[in-house]
Formats: structure tokens, C-alpha cells, sequence
């Protein structure tokens, strides 16, 4: 007999590719974060309900998005505070 092979979820490979994004690319990664944490957690959800494989690829676009969203946000509030320090005196 053969064996039914489970297929990838997609939405785990895209929260992948987007929690990568979100860390290469300034400014726009800390949407892209918000972004990748939303879809890993569905690619989750949906992993646990129809058995399908891609368990580990979603829990790694849920890790880089969280990272990625968390070194914009400290990057963009780093910025502001850097603009607004400078421009008192």
C-alpha cells in the first residue's frame, strides 16, 4: 500500500519567508513582524487541525518574526529618540 504523504502548509512557509523580511528590512519589518506573527499562529492552528507537516517551519516564522519585530521597534523608537535628543539644543 502506499503511503499518504502530508503536505506542507503553505501559510507556515510564507510566515517563514515573512519573518526573514522582517528582519532584513528596515522600517517596514515592524509591519512585516506583525504580519508573520498573525500567519505562524493561523499556519499553527491549522497544523494542529489537519495533521499536515510544516510544524517546524511555522514555530521558526513565529521565532523571527517576534525578533524581527522586536529590533524594528527598538530601531525605530532608537531613531526618534535620537532626533528628538538632537534637536533641543
Amino acid at each position: 500500500m502506499m503511503e499518504r504523504k502530508s503536505k506542507t502548509n503553505s501559510h507556515s512557509v510564507i510566515s517563514l519567508s515573512v519573518g526573514i523580511l522582517s528582519i532584513l528590512l528596515p522600517f517596514l519589518g515592524l509591519v512585516l513582524g506583525v504580519i508573520g506573527i498573525v500567519i505562524a499562529r493561523k499556519a499553527l492552528k491549522e497544523i494542529e487541525k489537519t495533521g499536515d507537516s510544516g510544524r517546524g517551519l511555522a514555530t521558526s516564522g513565529l521565532i523571527f518574526s517576534s525578533v524581527g519585530f522586536i529590533i524594528q521597534f527598538f530601531g525605530v523608537f532608537g531613531i526618534i529618540a535620537f532626533y528628538s535628543v538632537s534637536n533641543v539644543g
